[in-house]
């Protein structure tokens, strides 16, 4: 490519540079995951030394190589953003499951996936164990039965519990919690196995839990003024509080695809900021000394943007909150300073804010599902404000009443489409009818549910909001009813095997290129996306799997993966998942034909042979002759044979096992083994 044709291709594209700038931030984020290894902190230091050189050297530069420096810098930095926020987040994590008297101030309020209430603790005690070694943070799911009054902001409760680190891969590959759980601080996760009671040091009235109390004190406000789940799923949609909705109900609106329903996000922000500019600029323009001399509509600007910025404190800061807030703001913004908002630049300025404070968002499914539907929403509709059949759509009298209907289909459809390989990628699954749940329900959240909810936001303070909650309680159970009947439907959940990483990478930035590009070379994000697609699909499923412990493996038949028992409920529910069995462990667990003798299991694994487990702790001779894999999890020594033998050290080395029968043999791969060296690692 000559240098004319060069600088004629940055010329066309100089109107989406800005665009590009949270992609190859993120590209450096990206990158930092995706090593094995963590970096050491000379190369963080050099690597700091050369960024700020190229960055010296940007203003005097050519264009040409102005946007070169730039490809490498802006990587560079989200590399190093991300590798510093590791390191400062460092904290103790359990090293070995304990039963111990645990004690912790409650600075996070959930339910497990069990439905049981759910605390999270800080300043945390564990009886027996060196100060230096106690976690920062532990989580620890409590009796249903657990008072109320006891699962407050700030109150330091006590208990015993069995902690375990957090979980590792249920196999190689597989999402790993450990990695979530080291940005958020958290070295233990359990259940407490007795009464939970108040101890010594609660400080429920600092200031640190100033935004927990509120969102808890709203939340429980509003769970009084509206019954049953109406008023759970309303404290969530406006507080971020979701501990009181129902595993049964959560299900429901994931099977129907009404989940995002519950997640802060544009919809309430917009509708929170659009109610308190409208209410400012209508009262103060009933003072005619007021509207002739004040500017109204940047007042009302300034105070939307301080109760967005509250609201968004209050609701617990979520990554699709805070990328509504950021965009909400760039339109207030816009208006104090006379300017248009870009709606496009305001994603890129919203995802360059969230990366930037938290880089590890990148690989959220949150982050990654918010930022597709949103982009690909702005995307679409700028593009069919040229179709004469969208214009005729929008203007033409007899369109009138259809027309909502039409944007809230449209809206549905492109939504899903973004985020459906997304979710399908993390969570293993499709749902077939969320564009029917999201036209019957959409109506109501946009015309009773929100507008209700804000009113009643605002009538709080005077005690007059009983009624609009009620009214927005209302339309939260037809809501609810949709999602039941319509998770009700046949077929309405598809499940989907798990594809490698780098399927939903080139799915991603095959997206990203396609809406970026200036020009017919958008056309080659296809390409890339058809790649991933393909990787995805000739991406092959483990053989045999094997859990950590060694106590439960699971192996592949015509009618799908057969478990050796039901134990371990976290790697069988895992494995299945990632296969795309929407079969219970149960179910699992019966279709195959398992042989038991004592402490023996012995599967026929079609094309890898027999798979003999044994309990014993003591090594018996010549088993590793009469079968391909034998599992002995309490045996320290391999036996002799030429068997795939799997012990105590292999497990303890490697973790959860998954076995591949390839061309040259049993391919052996361990959890651990992917990833040994990062600090979430340990």
């Amino acid at each position: 490519m000559g240098v004319t044709r060069l600088f004629a291709l940055i010329e066309a594209q100089r109107p989406a540079f800005a665009l590009w700038l949270p992609v190859l931030f993120g590209l450096g984020i990206a990158l930092y995951f995706a090593l094995p290894v963590e970096p050491g902190g000379w190369m963080l230091a050099a690597l700091g030394v050369v960024l700020v050189l190229l960055a010296a050297a940007i203003r005097p530069a050519g264009q040409v190589a102005r946007v070169a420096l730039l490809l490498v810098l802006l990587p560079g930095i989200g590399f190093e953003v991300v590798a510093l926020r590791a390191r400062s987040v460092a904290a103790p994590v359990l090293a070995y499951p304990v039963v111990a008297t645990v004690s912790g101030r409650v600075v996070g309020l959930d339910r497990s996936a069990s439905d049981r209430p759910r605390v999270l603790l800080d300043r945390v005690a564990i009886t027996g164990m060196d100060p230096d070694r106690v976690p920062a943070r532990v989580r620890v799911s409590v009796d249903p039965a657990t008072p109320i009054s006891l699962l407050q902001p700030g109150l330091r409760l006590m208990t015993e519990a069995r902690l375990t680190p957090p979980p590792a891969p249920s196999e190689p590959g597989a999402f790993d919690y450990r990695r979530q759980a080291w940005f958020e601080r958290l070295g233990a996760v359990g259940y407490a196995r007795g009464p939970v009671v108040e101890t010594e040091g609660s400080d429920a009235g600092s200031f640190s839990q100033l935004a927990f109390r509120a969102r808890m004190a709203a939340s429980r406000h509003i769970q009084q003024q509206v019954p049953n789940q109406g008023g759970a799923f309303a404290a969530a949609i406006l507080t971020g509080d979701r501990s009181g909705i129902d595993r049964s109900v959560e299900d429901a609106l994931r099977v129907s695809s009404l989940y995002h329903i519950v997640s802060i996000s544009g919809l309430h922000m917009s509708l929170l900021a659009a109610a308190v500019f409208g209410l400012i600029r209508s009262g103060l323009a009933l003072v005619p000394a007021l509207a002739l001399r004040w500017p109204l509509k940047k007042i009302a600007a300034a105070v939307a943007l301080v109760a967005g910025l509250a609201y968004l404190v209050v609701s617990g800061l979520d990554v699709p909150a805070q990328r509504s807030y950021v965009m909400t703001a760039t339109v207030l913004v816009a208006v104090l300073l006379d300017r248009p908002a870009l709606t496009m630049r305001a994603v890129a300025l919203a995802g360059f804010v969230v990366l930037l404070f938290a880089p590890e968002s990148l690989v959220q499914p949150g982050f990654q599902m918010s930022f597709a539907a949103t982009v690909a929403l702005i995307a679409t509709f700028e593009g069919l404000r040229s179709r004469a059949w969208w214009k005729t759509v929008q203007t033409a009298r007899g369109w009138r009443y259809p027309k909502p209907v039409v944007g809230l289909a449209m809206t549905s459809l492109v939504a899903g489409l973004a985020t459906g390989p997304i979710a399908a990628f993390h969570f293993n699954t499709m749902t077939q009818y969320g564009l029917i749940a999201n036209l019957l329900a959409m109506p109501a959240m946009g015309l009773v549910v929100m507008p209700a909810a804000v009113i009643g936001v605002i009538a709080a303070p005077f005690g007059l909001d009983w009624l609009p909650f009620r009214l927005a309680g209302l339309g939260m159970d037809y809501v609810i009813a949709v999602a039941r009947l319509v998770a009700s439907f046949g077929g309405a959940v598809t499940g989907v095997p798990a594809g490698p990483p780098a399927s939903l990478a080139l799915l991603v930035l095959g997206g990203i290129v396609f809406v970026l590009w200036i020009g017919r070379g958008r056309w080659a994000g296809v390409g890339l996306a058809g790649v991933g697609l393909v990787f995805w699909a000739a991406h092959a499923r483990p053989d045999v799997v094997i859990a950590d412990d060694g106590r439960l493996f699971g192996f592949r038949t015509a009618a799908g993966r057969v478990l050796s028992g039901t134990g371990n409920g976290f790697a069988a529910e895992a494995w299945l998942r990632e296969d795309g069995d929407l079969a219970s462990p149960e179910e699992a667990y019966a279709r195959g034909n398992l042989r038991r003798v004592k402490h023996r299991i012995r599967a026929d694994v079609p094309g890898v042979g027999t798979v003999l487990y044994v309990g014993a702790s003591k090594a018996e001779a010549g088993l590793c002759d009469t079968a391909a894999v034998l599992i002995a999890p309490n045996w320290a020594e391999a036996p002799t044979g030429r068997c795939l033998f799997v012990g105590k050290e292999r497990l303890r080395r490697d973790g959860a096992l998954a076995i591949r029968l390839t061309r040259t043999g049993l391919h052996v791969e361990g959890a651990r083994a992917v990833s040994r060296g990062r600090p979430w690692t340990g």
